[in-house]
């Protein structure tokens, strides 16, 4: 008796089944470390150390975006208080922080998520409804989801 067939037994697929959609908003970050414009640099830095993360949004009282900071905007904070000999202390978030964010929706599918980090090299993306930050995408959260996907067939 010869070998019938090299690839094993088929996982049996169902032909009208409707493929699976992931959407940032279910893999979103939701509990998020925030900082307003009036914040120290000093205690951004604290923050990030103690928190293990890299940045963080900026928030105004009514939860809106605008800004981002992140460990590099306070390096440079850092290298210049050095440079001109003036106490870290001195600067605020508003000063350092990136203004006009790019943001993503949370009903977009995570794999066109994954495109726009690839095309950006932006490491999170903060996602806003109705004008107000509702969470962030990571790089880190595009993988988890995809994961989850081990074993399915990508359509």
């Amino acid at each position: 008796m010869g070998i019938k067939n090299f690839q094993g037994a088929r996982k049996q697929q169902n032909k009208g089944s409707e493929p699976v959609m992931l959407r940032v908003r279910d893999y979103m970050s939701q509990n998020l470390i925030t900082f307003t414009p009036e914040q120290r640099i000093d205690e951004v830095i604290h923050v990030l150390i103690t928190n293990k993360i890299s940045g963080g949004p900026v928030v105004n009282a009514k939860n809106e975006l605008i800004g981002i900071i992140s460990e590099g905007d306070c390096l440079k904070q850092v290298t210049e208080s050095h440079y001109y000999n003036m106490p870290i202390e001195q600067d605020i978030v508003e000063n350092r922080m990136v203004k006009g964010v790019e943001t993503i929706d949370g009903n977009l599918d995570i794999f066109e998520a994954a495109k726009q980090f690839l095309n950006s090299k932006i490491r999170r993306f903060p996602i806003v409804e109705d004008g107000k930050l509702i969470g962030q995408i990571s790089q880190k959260d595009i993988l988890k989801a995809a994961l989850n996907l081990k074993g399915h067939n990508w359509k």
